[in-house]
């Protein structure tokens, strides 16, 4: 065993983390998608995820004005949208037009369930933490998605 810098020996040990999306509104009802990795399960009753955003994501500012999110488990097949969602800014183009990715409108806030997504669960912000230079959002699950036929997508497969 060997002491590492902090960034080192997380890079070495982040392998197989799966990878999520979360989507989001602006104020003027603009979808955006982000990919995350920073993401987990909080609560099994009431079912509950947290999220982390950094601070100058467009999509933290989205998420200060629509206290909703859907958390999508994107399908290995859906390898180039994660990697545009996670290297383009919604500020800059709109993700949904850019991939072509099929959806339609959830129940809780009409946000849009990926059609071809492993799973997709529907939450509704009930609380914040601020984590240095990120914000923790955990979100309720009102409504939860699954494709039965779709493998979910790892840091890996990103590679």
């Amino acid at each position: 065993m060997k002491r590492e810098e902090f960034s080192k020996v997380s890079s070495a040990t982040k392998h197989p983390a799966r990878v999520a999306l979360a989507i989001v509104k602006d104020k003027n009802d603009k979808y955006n998608m982000i990919t995350l990795e920073w993401f987990m399960k909080t609560s099994i009753e009431p079912p509950m995820f947290a999220i982390s955003i950094g601070h100058t994501r467009y999509s933290h500012e989205c998420l200060q004005n629509f206290r909703f999110f859907n958390l999508c488990l994107p399908a290995k097949e859906m390898k180039e949208v994660s990697m545009i969602c996670g290297t383009k800014s919604g500020r800059d183009i709109d993700k949904f037009e850019v991939t072509g990715v099929e959806w339609s409108a959830g129940r809780l806030a009409k946000l849009p369930i990926l059609k071809d997504a492993r799973a997709n669960f529907e939450c509704k912000v009930i609380t914040q933490v601020r984590s240095g230079d990120h914000t923790i959002f955990v979100g309720e699950v009102k409504h939860s998605w699954l494709n039965v036929e779709k493998e979910v997508i790892t840091v890996r497969d990103l590679a």
